[in-house]
């Protein structure tokens, strides 16, 4: 009994006892965890900035009194299409948070706001037929992408889970 008290307080014995404290911790559970409240930070932080855009627009609807009228629409309308691109990034952290991975779709969703905010900006701005082929272009592909990801998309739909309930599915 001594010896085990000796060998417990010694400086000897310290490896031994940080080796257990390290296999006794769940470094999956730890990840989970941490992920989840940096994400929950995320989160906040994607609120307020959507909030503050939401405030943005409002204000820029003072340009309806003080420019002209295609001005202050152009301004609001990159305004809104800008938050909308906010609200998918908020919704694929979201699903991070709820499946534990990305989704694809998502992600080519957000792309998807943001380029086609872009495209109206440049249409706005005058953009030459050389800018709008290339992002019509990027457009094509993640339009594309998009259908590919969802038609081969490694979760069950929704079609297929309810017909697994009902019995209808082939195996």
């Amino acid at each position: 009994m001594t010896h085990t008290t000796l060998e417990q307080t010694s400086w000897s014995g310290w490896p031994k006892r940080f080796i257990g404290v390290i296999t006794d911790c769940d470094i999956a559970r730890a990840w989970e965890i941490g992920t989840r409240c940096i994400l929950s930070l995320l989160t906040l932080a994607i609120l307020l900035g959507l909030a503050g855009g939401v405030v943005k627009t409002f204000l820029d609807l003072r340009l309806l009194l003080s420019n002209d009228v295609d001005v202050a629409f152009r301004h609001v309308l990159v305004d809104i299409l800008t938050l909308l691109a906010v609200v998918e990034v908020l919704k694929t952290t979201r699903a991070y948070c709820s499946d534990g991975r990305v989704r694809v779709t998502f992600i080519i969703d957000t792309v998807l706001v943001v380029m086609l905010t872009e495209v109206i900006s440049r249409w706005f701005a005058g953009g030459t037929l050389e800018q709008f082929a290339i992002l019509g272009g990027i457009l094509l592909t993640l339009g594309l992408l998009r259908i590919v990801a969802v038609r081969y998309s490694p979760a069950p739909t929704m079609l297929a889970q309810q017909a697994n309930q009902l019995g209808l599915a082939f195996p």
